[in-house]
């Protein structure tokens, strides 16, 4: 399960950089907005995985994984167009889907309560966040 918490603070900083980015180069009004609700939520959830794993002595992953910027780096080559706004929500629905999913192994599977507590106060926040960006990309189809 440590490798789970260490590709879950990686997600984290993910998170982060996506709602940094979506803050500055989307040009949809609903993705800048979901883009800010990330970046609040992520580094408020960032301090309590932080603070739990310095307690439980796991050391996080300083940055994304390599194929979360990988991902990342194909939804900047589309910064300047209608196509950012497209997959950037999509990317963060499969990034979102993918979180919950790893948030349920956790509270099913986990061994130490702690970390299936925080899992537990996590999911209200990404399932939200799943809602947030799904209304937004049927906004942007329609327009």
């Amino acid at each position: 399960m440590i490798a789970v918490r260490r590709m879950a603070a990686a997600t984290m900083l993910a998170e982060i950089a996506a709602g940094l980015s979506a803050r500055k180069n989307a040009t949809a009004a609903c993705v800048k907005t979901v883009g800010a609700v990330l970046v609040r939520d992520h580094r408020k959830l960032d301090v309590d995985v932080k603070a739990l794993a310095g307690k439980l002595h796991v050391t996080l992953s300083p940055s994304p994984s390599a194929a979360q910027e990988k991902t990342m780096t194909a939804v900047q080559s589309q910064v300047g167009s209608s196509a950012y706004n497209t997959a950037w929500l999509t990317t963060e629905t499969t990034s979102h889907e993918e979180t919950l999913a790893l948030i349920d192994r956790e509270t099913a599977t986990g061994g130490n309560a702690e970390v299936k507590a925080a899992a537990r106060a996590a999911r209200p926040v990404v399932a939200k966040h799943l809602e947030l960006i799904r209304a937004c990309e049927a906004r942007v189809k329609r327009s």
